[in-house]
């Protein structure tokens, strides 16, 4: 059994894209155990990152997509921690809106395999709400934290710039509906589900469209 817990706080902000601006609420997962932690999301409030985290050193600050309300406090609390952020390159265009002239400090890339605390991260690619979305399948926790790729009750929004819904609907169908229905699902925005619950709705949502 691995070492490694899942810790959440929610954090408050704001969501700005193709001019228009929305308060929201994000969730923000941190993964390890006492000594260590991988930060997903650092959105909007740097502080309470930084707090919930504590003294444990951060292996990285990994980024489900470029989403401004994903990504807004990820250079602060890098500054603050030493950790690198991690982006998949086909979301640069949406890192450089929300912090001009910087770029993220590494890549994340489909299969990559990130450890921390005895345990696994695999990045998996997920387009759809954004070009370069990622989804982080934690087996050793029976779990996957979906960004804004799956939520309870269906995808992600792909109503906006650089969004597809064919193309999300491929991404669940094909990379997580395929995992174990017991795998918990933790989102983005809102509360968790199981990979069992939403995969009998797949041909609702394709009905449905976005």
């Amino acid at each position: 059994m691995s070492g490694a817990r899942i810790e959440h706080l929610v954090t408050s902000g704001l969501f700005t894209l193709d001019g228009g601006s929305w308060e929201v609420d994000n969730n923000v997962w941190i993964v390890g155990d006492d000594t260590e932690a991988v930060v997903i999301d650092a959105a909007h409030d740097a502080d309470a990152i930084v707090a919930a985290v504590g003294g444990r050193r951060v292996v990285a600050i990994v980024s489900t997509h470029g989403h401004d309300d994903h990504i807004d406090a990820a250079p602060a609390v890098a500054e603050r921690t030493g950790a690198p952020v991690l982006l998949h390159p086909d979301d640069l265009m949406l890192w450089e809106r929300a912090h001009p002239g910087t770029r993220p400090d590494g890549e994340l890339s489909d299969g990559q395999v990130i450890a921390v605390g005895g345990t696994d991260l695999r990045v998996l690619h997920t387009p759809g709400h954004s070009p370069g979305a990622v989804c982080l399948h934690a087996p050793g926790l029976d779990a996957v934290f979906s960004g804004d790729t799956l939520f309870q009750g269906g995808p992600g929004a792909t109503g906006r710039s650089f969004s597809d819904f064919p193309t999300i609907v491929a991404s669940i169908r094909d990379r997580l509906l395929v995992l174990p229905p017991e795998t918990v699902v933790h989102t983005g925005h809102g509360p968790s589900t199981a990979i069992g619950d939403e995969a009998p709705h797949l041909q609702e949502w394709i009905d449905r469209g976005r």
